[in-house]
This record gives C-alpha cells, structure tokens and sequence, in this order.
C-alpha cells in the first residue's frame, strides 16, 4: 500500500537530517509492528480457547460419591446440584466456541490483513461481551468454591471439602483456566485497542 506524504512534511524531515529511505521505510515499520501485535492476539486467543475448554470438562465432569451409605441414602456431588456451577460450564463453553468458531479465524485474516480496521473494532466489541460473561461465571463459582472448602459459621453452612475431596480440588482446579482466559482477553483487549488506533 502506497502512502503519500505532503511536501511540507517531506522537506521538513529532510532538513532535519533523515533520509527519503527512513521516510519511506516508516509505513513498513508500522505496518510490521501491527503484524506482531496480530501475532500476540492470535496466541493469546488459543491460549484462552484451550483455559475455557480445559475448566467446562474440568468443572462438568465434577462429581464424588462417598463410598458409604445412612438408611440407603447415598451422599453424593456432582457440578450441576448448584445452578452457579452449571451457569460457570455454560460461560465456558460459550466462551470456547466464540474463539475458536469467530474469532480464531479472524484473529488469522488479522495476522494476513494487518491494516484492517473494522473487523479488529467489531472483534473487540465481542471480546468485551465475552469477558463480561465469563468474568461473571468465574467470579460465581469462585465464590461457591470458597464457601465449600470454608463453609460460613455465621449461616451455619458447613465445608464439604473434607468430606467430598476429590470433588473439591476439581471444582478448584476448573477456576485456574477461566482466570487465565479472563486475564487474555484483557490483555487482547488492550492489543486491539493498540492496533485499531495506529495509523
């Protein structure tokens, strides 16, 4: 792509000692840094679509029974007896699919395409509603996480962890790959917002 430079600017540049190549050189050079932020957006969007992937399979495959029974009643958990850990698999998921299925392709036609504009503002838009949304998942089951391990004396609930272990650390280990994802589309954010607002 051809960039013009008005002859005030050129002579300016000129007299200040930079050469016609630096001037010419200068679109390239952008256009080089814009590639490399296509790049880190790329690799920062699989990172995030292998988190959310990695907590809904962790956090939907969450269940333990324990292996005795009290007049023929089994003490079992399992993710989806709390609506805020159900809620935490959708997000995930959602998530997950909006990366791989949209954005991951455009973040490619990015990294090909460096300039384009209105794809990179109509990406962040979506990558704003989605860290919205699994900002919200995580921040829930964090919360149902902490009350397990911890129970609440105040409202006499009671921890389950000792009891329901190998469910505990599974529920725990599922948050660890929607923060990560939380903490890559901000940071994707942010690398879009740089990219949209180079010249």
């Amino acid at each position: 792509m051809k960039t013009n430079y008005p002859v005030d600017e050129v002579d300016h540049h000129l007299r200040h000692g930079a050469s016609s190549g630096d001037i010419i050189a200068t679109p390239a050079k952008q256009l080089v840094i814009t590639r490399v932020i296509s790049i880190l957006d790329l690799i920062m969007r699989i990172i995030g679509a292998i988190g959310t992937l990695a907590s809904a399979i962790t956090m939907g495959t969450a269940n333990e029974t324990l292996p005795f029974t009290i007049q023929f009643n089994l003490f079992r958990a399992q993710y989806d007896d709390l609506p805020a850990f159900t809620f935490f698999v959708i997000a995930n998921s959602v998530v997950c699919g909006y990366l791989v299925l949209v954005s991951l392709p455009i973040s490619i036609f990015h990294v090909l395409k460096s300039e384009a504009k209105i794809s990179r503002i109509i990406l962040l838009i979506f990558d704003t509603v989605m860290m919205s949304l699994l900002t919200a998942g995580a921040s829930t089951a964090a919360a149902i996480v902490y009350l397990a391990h911890q129970g609440n004396a105040s409202a006499n609930w009671s921890a389950i962890c000792q009891q329901f272990y190998s469910f505990c650390e599974r529920i725990s280990g599922s948050l660890i790959g929607s923060f990560i994802t939380v903490i890559m589309l901000m940071l994707i954010i942010i690398t879009s917002a740089i990219a949209i607002s180079r010249p």
